[in-house]
Formats: C-alpha cells, sequence, structure tokens
C-alpha cells in the first residue's frame, strides 16, 4: 500500500487513527496494540508471507534484547550481541544480497550456480538497521524494553517500515509508553494533515513530474548510448531533484501520519542541497541513517580516536558500507566510496586550511564551496540511479565533455536530443522543458523554506537529531490563516489529481 494511493488516504489511515484514538480512550494499550496490528496489515498489504518474516525478526531480537540488558557489558553479553548481529545480517544478506554474490562469484571463478528468484522483503534494511541500534544499546545497559507489544510496535509501526526513517528505541518507546499522547487533539491532526499534503504534492507534483525527463537519459545510457555535455548533466539533475522530492516527501508524509495520533518521528532532512560541504551534506540528508553510521559503524571501528590515516580509513569502510546497504550493485559500492573519498578530503582540507590561514572570502568563497559541494553529489547520484556501472560511466563521461555538446532544442536555435530520446519518443521542447522543471525544483530546494521550517511554530514533539544543523531565518511560517487554508488547499488539490496513477517511492527498493 502506497502513502500516495486513494486506499492509504481516504481509507487506511483515517480508519487506522480513529479507531486508535477511540481505543485509547477505553485503555491506552488498547490503542498501541491497535496501531501495531494496523501495522502488521500494511505490511502484509504487499506480500501476507513476508509478515512472518518480520514477525520472526522482531520477536528474536526483543529476546536477544531482554537478555543482553540483564548481561550488559559481560564477555556473555559480548557473544549474544555477536550471535543476534550476526543472525539480522543473515537475514538481510540472504534476501538482499545472495544473488549478488553469487553473480559475482559465477563471473570470478567461472562457475555456474544459480538460485532461485529472492523478492526482497520491503523495508528489511530499515527495520534490520533499527533493531541492530537497539540490540547495541541493550548491550550496553542504555535501552531495556519490558513489553514485547511496544517493541513490536517499534519495529512495524507503519508510517516507517516502508522507507524509514530508522527509528532509535530512545525517541519512540517513551512515546507509545505515555498514555498522555493518546489523547485526541484537533490542532495536531490539522498539522500532521498539513505536513502529510506537503509531502503528497512534493512527491505526486515535483518527482514524478521531474523523473519523466531523468528516466530517458539513464535508460538510453543503459542501452550503449553516450550521452551529450546537457543531456548528461540535465538527466543527472533531473535525477537528484526526484530524488530529493520523492524521498523527502515521503518522510514527510510519515511525520505527518504519525503526528496526526500524537507520536513524533525524528526529521530526516534540513535542506541537504544547501550544503558548502559533504561534512554538512551528510548532517542534512537522511539524517537517521548518518547517525545510525555514526554511532554504530564508524565509532565502532574506532572512529577518530586512532591517528588521521586510520580516521580516513574508517570514513571510507563506513560510507562504503552505507552504499551497499542500500542495494546489492557495484554502482552502490562506487556511490558509497565516492562520499568516502568526499569526506576524507573535506576532512583532510578543512585541517590544511586552518593550519595555513587562507583569507576569509564570504561570499566568493561561500559560493564556491557551495558549487563544488552540489557537483560532487551530482556525480554520486549518476552512480546511485544508473543500472550498470558502464551506464554510470557514459554519463559522467558526458558530464565531463568527453562525448561532445550538444545544446537543448530550442535554445539558441541549436541542435536537438532527438539521439538521445529516440528510444523514448518525447513532445516537442522536451530538452528545454527539462532544464525548465531543474530549474523551478533548484530554486525550491535552494530558497525556500524546508518543511520543519515552514511548520517550526507547530513540531514542538518533533525530534531533531543531535547532528540537525541550525536553520537560518526564513520570512514563511505557516498559520492558522484564510490565505494559508487557501494555499494548502492548491497545494492538495495539485496532489490529488495524481491519486488515481500513484508510483512507487524510489527508496521502497532500498
Amino acid at each position: 500500500m502506497l502513502f500516495n494511493s486513494a486506499e492509504f488516504i481516504f481509507v487506511f489511515l483515517p480508519f487506522t487513527i480513529a479507531s486508535y484514538f477511540f481505543l485509547s480512550r477505553k485503555r491506552h494499550e488498547l490503542g498501541i496494540a491497535w496501531v501495531m496490528l494496523a501495522s502488521m496489515g500494511f505490511y502484509a498489504y504487499w506480500n501476507p508471507i513476508y509478515v512472518l518474516l518480520l514477525l520472526v525478526s522482531a520477536s528474536a531480537n526483543y529476546l536477544a534484547g531482554r537478555a543482553l540488558s540483564a548481561k550488559a557489558r559481560t564477555n556473555a553479553g559480548r557473544r549474544l550481541l555477536t550471535a543476534a548481529i550476526i543472525f539480522d545480517l543473515a537475514l538481510l544478506g540472504y534476501y538482499k544480497y545472495a544473488n549478488f554474490f553469487i553473480d559475482n562469484m559465477n563471473l570470478i571463478a567461472g562457475t555456474h550456480i544459480v538460485l532461485a528468484p529472492i523478492i526482497l522483503p520491503l523495508g528489511i534494511s530499515f527495520f534490520t538497521f533499527t533493531q541492530i541500534a537497539f540490540l547495541v544499546d541493550a548491550y550496553r545497559g542504555e535501552a531495556r524494553e519490558p513489553k514485547l507489544l511496544h517493541y513490536l510496535l517499534f519495529v512495524s509501526y507503519f508510517p516507517h517500515l516502508i522507507a524509514g526513517p530508522i527509528l532509535h528505541h530512545k525517541e519512540m518507546m517513551p512515546q507509545f509508553a505515555s498514555a498522555t499522547a493518546s489523547g485526541f487533539d484537533g490542532a495536531r491532526v490539522v498539522t500532521g494533515i498539513v505536513i502529510f499534503g506537503i509531502g503528497l504534492m512534493k512527491k505526486v507534483v515535483l518527482a514524478d513530474g521531474i523523473a519523466t525527463f531523468a528516466a530517458p537519459v539513464f535508460d538510453a545510457a543503459d542501452a550503449g548510448i553516450r550521452p551529450m555535455l546537457f543531456q548528461a548533466w540535465g538527466g543527472a539533475l533531473a535525477y537528484t531533484f526526484q530524488l530529493y522530492f520523492d524521498f523527502s516527501g515521503y518522510c514527510d508524509m510519515a511525520i505527518g501520519a504519525s503526528w496526526m495520533m500524537g507520536i513524533g518521528l525524528p526529521l530526516n532532512f534540513n535542506s541537504p542541497y544547501k550544503a558548502r560541504n559533504v561534512i554538512d551534506f551528510w548532517r542534512r540528508w537522511h539524517m537517521t541513517l548518518s547517525r545510525f553510521l555514526r554511532d554504530y559503524l564508524y565509532i565502532a571501528l574506532g572512529g577518530n580516536r586512532r591517528g588521521s590515516v586510520r580516521r580516513f580509513v574508517n570514513l571510507f569502510l563506513t560510507m562504503v558500507i552505507g552504499g551497499l546497504w542500500h542495494g546489492a550493485g557495484w554502482t552502490f559500492v562506487i556511490w558509497g566510496g565516492l562520499h568516502g573519498v568526499y569526506l576524507i578530503v573535506n576532512h583532510a582540507w578543512r585541517s590544511v586550511s586552518q593550519q595555513i590561514r587562507l583569507p576569509h572570502l564570504p561570499i566568493l568563497g561561500g559560493l564556491a564551496s557551495w558549487l563544488f559541494t552540489f557537483a560532487a553529489v551530482v556525480v554520486g547520484w549518476v552512480f546511485f540511479r544508473a543500472q550498470s556501472v558502464d551506464a554510470a560511466l557514459r554519463i559522467v563521461a558526458g558530464m565531463a565533455g568527453l562525448n561532445g555538446c550538444d545544446l537543448p532544442h530550442g535554445m539558441f536555435g541549436c541542435s536537438s536530443l532527438a539521439q538521445t530520446f529516440s528510444l523514448f519518443p518525447q513532445p516537442a521542447g522536451t530538452a528545454l522543458l527539462m532544464w525548465v522543471w531543474c530549474l523551478a525544483l533548484g530554486s525550491i530546494a535552494l530558497f525556500f523554506p524546508n518543511t520543519q521550517e515552514l511548520m517550526r511554530s507547530y513540531l514542538s514533539g518533533i525530534t531533531r537529531p543531535a547532528t540537525t544543523p541550525s536553520s537560518s531565518w526564513v520570512p514563511l511560517c505557516f498559520e492558522r490563516s484564510f490565505w494559508w487554508a487557501t494555499a494548502f488547499a492548491v497545494i492538495a488539490a495539485a496532489a490529488l489529481i495524481g491519486l488515481p496513477q500513484p508510483t512507487s517511492f524510489l527508496y521502497f527498493n532500498f
């Protein structure tokens, strides 16, 4: 069931929320049990058999977590923690990486091993990382959940289940246990509806709108066509904005749906394309994943405690593993490796610039830093999106001008993009329209307030990760007024137009 589908918006969500409030008035635990069952039903709507997998995984981790709480920081606890993490990674590895490793082994060793097709369970990466964090903190003596019902809801909670954000027990368990949050609050429901509507508009209007321009370029490159300079940059930028508005739209919808019930999910985005360096980018993009990678992988590898060389190695390994987490393919490994290199260069440059005391140029230097960072991120997204390394390299070569230069049709009277778009017929002016879309969405991402800035007066219960950068002052702020209601009605109407043909969210594949 998709968040941007009519059955979710008009049936599942209102029925689930109304029943939650009704049952919670009788007894808080009844409301919690209902949301847990509804979350299981939400997951079963996709494939009922994988509800069993989710239950087995959650039950095993719950039992392991209770045992770890009793054996915190002991050798027996360490062995149990290792076994529990191996169990989680084995499930994730089988469903997500088995075919990838078999295919590579066949290629290297010349074998012909064939596995039956494996259907990737939706959200397995998210609920696996969520539970590993819980296990580690239970071993450290920082987490303990005595109620199985609350733990099952923590893992299966439908707003985050399919594509995040990655939850942390310290943020969620107190909310599930609090009976005060389960009371109906009209203002909170309205705020949740507005946030959900903004996310729906991001997905249906912005992300899906620009997706029609990204796909032909990447599909053509996958078919062996070498895009020229403007073709390659146009396709890469189109995907850059498609991914941002698709994923941030999902997270807004998740936060909005949860906030209607009085439960705050952590923020996951803070205008990442405004970042002036890659360090700042990862403090703004998919913040809950960045937090997990830092707290449970980078620090576990030694962090920066063993010298600069080891620190850089840890950074690189962390990002490579983070790339592989996104998908079983060499393109994801390269994407993670690129960001590992970016972070190493960023940290090294920061250290060198502090030593040589470069002159401070706030405007020119800031613009150059932003442009360099954004270009590096766009290049990375090419590997993230491409179906193969060869296809990604064709597009990157085009972005570097190695495939020639061909200005978009209709721009200064120059030649067309017929070669690129010949496989996927497009109306006249498509190339120029693609650049108009990129300019429009780029302006929104760079100059408009993000959702939490727009709704800042109404999000006192939303958790902000410690890495959240401070937001600059923005002139727009949502208010309960006629004009804002009119603006939201226009946004909602534009979003609802796309409901008859809902498309999947990009992070459903990860």
